[in-house]
């Protein structure tokens, strides 16, 4: 039977007032599997490509929606993605009859309060909103989600690998256990790497065996043009935003640049060049500090104009599946970090169906344009990275345990210990671990013992009833910034942040000229006195075949057909410093100059390895500095063997000691980990182990290495 007639008449009544000529391949591949299982699916395909379609057609046709209690769970990573896929939903969701309900901290409380008296039908959600209600009204878990049989989760690579993801499996865990029924799970992705035949992915869904992948591999075809403008200082080259202007003036294109100062930069500068030449005015800024209500408009602007072009220079904000409309073409500026970013980023464009993607790709210094060709050829072998797991996640552990506890308003050990060891996102970590943080936590009063039983202490009431509590992302101390009134958006606090300061925000540039610190206020006034504007961003690490492929594309001879001239010259340039070393195995050789007791190891390998190494070259006082490419080690005061001959000993470092001691000399060391400071020191040092340095990798790069030298 095909797809189409497995479907229920409502639904194939929708695909028909739809004027569907025929469904996609990841829709055929999912209705067929969908329907006549129950097993977990992960469906995996490009952007725009049907995937919230090819999950909610077939379970639309399988529920009984008739029974009480909500069927299906939506979960996404932002309320941005839930209030765009809610009108997707709730229109198809008009043929059968069946409500769907937003629920965030954002959404309308009467539609809330109608769906506790009678839970039926499709909830969309975050997973912050599911942590509140199992905080303070569990009750309302129970009643209406005792009976759920889907859930869907929407761009589920955003949580693989995080903290945040971990949280997401824990809850996943904790809904499973109130469930009359064992409901069935619905991912949904882009972009997940296929390494381990997808083990990674299989286990955060907790059942291996019952989870299967349908993955479209269907090609799309893509436009890519590299183009070079060397930048002499922090500024971009006016020549690059010149050459952008012309080649996006008449187009609807995203922008995507590397942090929110580089995103209101192109903003401004491209408006400005638009103004003096008559240009159109549709230039804007789009990133976390923006203002909701300005980003709103600027994605409702974006989707409703099928005339007018546009420019928004945005950051990750755009980047997952927010449907903003028709897109040409797409920018990137200077290298993104990730090859999982670069196909979100590239699938924006060219999403009807038989148009091609566009792609144009800016670099601003040779190293930035190595990364960039590097990504490029790694997303065409169709390589994305591995998915990082944290075997033992004792910080989420600390926080999902006073969720419990929370809950529950008091609870006994044994209780306590059953629901977090038949939880499996602690499965790993042992009985006498979680006792043992238990007892650090009554120490510093996040827990009480009352009796036979724990509750909230006094410090932890402090944590459980802020309302940052159900995030697992440490967020930025926000100032809100104003001017004459009208809120403009947010800016994290920096030491930049002075009276007198311009600061680019919202596509404008902004004088300020007071600063509130007790209320969190900036006011601001626009700035016309050309002094430089400020606003920062910080990087991301970079995976280590990224910088296995960088120098294998500096020993190869390769010319790159959507490189221009200038861009190859930078190449080849780069080329001739590492001609002298002969290098056959980009994955253990390693290029060592040598001049007059100054060493430059040129490491190639990934940012959290290279953060290793320079921790235990700190620990042996090796004088020594990792450069901002996070490429090279200059060396100090060291000969070539003497150094080669140190190498071999780092792998003897006594890391506990040398860990402690760092998180006794510096204790924002964990600052990446919300709830990591609440652990015991034991359990701090795994965590750094784990989720900031990279031991075992550096064990085994140190093993395998062999230095060349010039």
């Amino acid at each position: 039977m095909s797809s189409f007639n497995l479907l229920s008449e409502p639904i194939r009544k929708y695909i028909r007032d739809k004027k569907w000529e025929s469904l996609r391949p990841i829709q055929e591949a999912a209705i067929q599997k969908i329907i006549s299982t129950d097993h977990n699916y992960v469906l995996i395909s490009r952007t725009a490509s049907g995937k919230t379609e090819a999950a909610f057609l077939p379970i639309l046709s399988k529920v009984n929606f008739k029974e009480q209690g909500v069927k299906v769970l939506y979960i996404s990573p932002l309320i941005a993605l839930i209030n765009d896929q809610f009108r997707r939903v709730e229109e198809l969701c008009e043929y059968l009859d069946v409500s769907v309900t937003k629920w965030h901290g954002e959404a309308s409380k009467g539609q809330k309060d109608k769906l506790i008296k009678d839970p039926n039908g499709i909830v969309l959600i975050t997973p912050e909103s599911i942590e509140a209600m199992f905080v303070n009204k569990p009750y309302n878990v129970h009643h209406l989600f005792s009976s759920l049989e889907y859930v869907v989760i929407d761009e589920i690579h955003s949580f693989l690998g995080s903290d945040r993801g971990i949280q997401l499996k824990s809850l996943l865990n904790r809904l499973q256990s109130i469930n009359k029924n064992k409901f069935s799970i619905v991912g949904l992705s882009a972009t997940v790497s296929d390494a381990n035949k997808y083990v990674e992915l299989k286990e955060f869904l907790g059942n291996t065996g019952n989870t299967k992948i349908i993955r479209d591999i269907t090609p799309k075809p893509i436009n890519a043009v590299f183009k070079y403008f060397q930048a002499s200082s922090s500024e971009l080259p006016l020549a690059l935003l010149k050459d952008l202007y012309v080649r996006t003036r008449e187009s609807k294109v995203l922008v995507f640049p590397n942090a929110r100062g580089r995103v209101e930069e192109v903003a401004v500068k491209l408006k400005k060049i638009s103004d003096q030449v008559g240009g159109h005015p549709n230039y804007f800024s789009h990133h976390s500090s923006v203002d909701k209500e300005v980003r709103e408009y600027v994605e409702f602007f974006a989707k409703n104009q099928s005339h007018q072009n546009f420019c928004i220079s945005c950051t990750s904000t755009l980047e997952l599946g927010i449907d903003i409309g028709n897109v040409d073409e797409v920018v990137q500026i200077d290298a993104t970090h990730s090859i999982a970013s670069l196909i979100q980023r590239v699938g924006r464009s060219g999403r009807r169906e038989g148009k091609e993607s566009n792609l144009f790709l800016y670099a601003t210094d040779p190293w930035s344009l190595l990364q960039s060709l590097a990504c490029w050829l790694l997303y065409k072998e169709q390589y994305i990275e591995p998915i990082a797991v944290n075997k033992k996640p004792y910080d989420v552990l600390v926080h999902q345990l006073l969720s419990i506890v929370k809950g529950i308003s008091g609870i006994i050990l044994t209780d306590l210990l059953e629901q977090l060891k038949n939880n499996t996102t602690f499965s790993n970590i042992e009985t006498e671990e979680i006792k043992d943080i238990i007892l650090h936590l009554t120490a510093i009063d996040f827990l009480e013992k009352l009796g036979n039983e724990f509750i909230i202490g006094i410090e932890g009431e402090k944590v459980v009833n802020n309302k940052d509590f159900y995030t697992l992302f440490k967020s930025d101390t926000l100032f809100k910034v104003s001017n004459k009134g009208i809120k403009i958006g947010e800016l994290p606090f920096s030491s930049q942040l002075i009276h007198d300061q311009n600061v680019f925000l919202s596509a404008k540039i902004w004088k300020i000229i007071d600063i509130d610190f007790k209320a969190k206020k900036i006011e601001v006034t626009p700035a016309n006195d050309g002094k430089k504007p400020l606003f920062g961003g910080d990087g991301t690490d970079v995976a280590l075949k990224i910088r296995e492929k960088m120098l294998e594309i500096l020993l190869s001879k390769e010319t790159f057909e959507f490189l221009d001239e200038i861009g190859q010259e930078v190449i080849n340039e780069l080329r001739t410093e590492f001609y002298p070393y002969e290098i056959t195995d980009v994955k253990t050789q390693r290029p060592l100059l040598s001049s007059n007791y100054h060493l430059t190891l040129y490491s190639f390998t990934s940012s959290r390895i290279n953060r290793t190494l320079s921790f235990i070259m700190d620990t042996i006082n090796i004088d020594h500095h990792l450069d901002k490419k996070n490429i090279s080690f200059e060396i100090i005061h060291y000969s070539a063997s003497a150094f080669i001959s140190i190498l071999n000993e780092l792998s003897s470092v006594n890391v506990d000691q040398a860990l402690s001691e760092l998180i006794e000399r510096n204790p924002g060391i964990l600052d990446f980990s919300k709830w990591g400071h609440y652990l015991p020191i034991k359990y701090q040092i795994e965590l750094l182990k784990t989720n900031y340095f990279d031991f075992e990798g550096c064990t085994t790069y140190l093993q395998n290495l062999k230095i060349v030298e010039n």
